[in-house]
């Protein structure tokens, strides 16, 4: 049975005692988490250690980056390895992320690597697509999101990609007063998953989780969760204020 997920992209956003008091917030509401549901909060890397303090001990609620380096060690200044963030407590790693792949022009040759160094030190991925607006319009989305999926993931074996959670960005609908339907994200979850099924087989397809990207808040939540194929939400704007998280994350619990 494939687990429910929230997780918090907090993206570049909240000091120190901003996110300190955040977590605080989202721990003091927290609802009784399970093997099957769990929370992922991932802040700016400067809040790493702290939050991992203050996520010790707490059931099922766990840290996560929002990205790491592609390669293990050395001179790359400014950048953050998958061993680093293992080292302080890290659970989970964002790759590939919509804003990643347009600012800082990642491909997925890129993700793939960055998508090793990932499980190679121990951490599950979240690893994200989506297709751009003029994808969307044009009707090829499904090729589009196929082939990040093919080119960031399929080199995996089967094993390995049991540490790996899909998170679906439908960036057309993120800004731009253009809104995803429910149906839409279950249409493109489920394509997503029969991706994963004619390589890896039915039965790996059925237990990966695949999160939704697309600006969910806590009054849409319910209905893009009671999808079938819809395993929770990857949760930007709204995971910086404690009550809209919790929302969320009652929502996943209620599906």
């Amino acid at each position: 049975m494939r687990k429910k997920i929230v997780a918090a992209n907090w993206k570049m956003n909240l000091n120190l005692e901003e996110g300190k008091k955040l977590v605080d917030g989202i721990i003091a509401g927290m609802p009784t988490l399970n093997e099957q549901k769990e929370v992922v909060i991932a802040p700016p890397f400067v809040h790493l250690a702290q939050t991992a303090g203050q996520l010790q001990g707490k059931a099922h609620i766990y840290l996560g980056a929002q990205n790491c380096y592609s390669e293990t060690a050395g001179a790359y200044t400014g950048e953050i390895s998958a061993s680093m963030l293992k080292s302080v407590g890290t659970a989970y790693v964002i790759i590939g992320h919509s804003e990643r792949r347009e600012y800082f022009k990642e491909d997925n040759a890129m993700l793939a690597k960055k998508t090793d160094q990932g499980l190679a030190n121990g951490l599950k991925v979240i690893f994200c697509c989506g297709e751009p607006l003029e994808v969307r319009d044009a009707d090829t989305q499904n090729a589009y999101v196929e082939k990040q999926i093919k080119e960031g993931l399929f080199h995996l074996d089967a094993a390995q990609l049991k540490n790996i959670v899909i998170a679906y960005e439908p960036i057309w609908a993120i800004g731009t007063g253009r809104t995803a339907s429910a149906q839409q994200a279950q249409d493109m979850h489920a394509h997503i998953r029969a991706v994963i099924a004619a390589q890896y087989g039915k039965d790996t397809a059925d237990n990966m989780s695949i999160l939704y990207g697309g600006s969910c808040k806590p009054s849409n939540a319910a209905e893009l969760f009671a999808c079938a194929d819809v395993d929770g939400g990857l949760i930007g704007g709204a995971s910086l204020k404690a009550d809209e998280f919790l929302g969320i994350i009652d929502a996943m619990i209620k599906a």
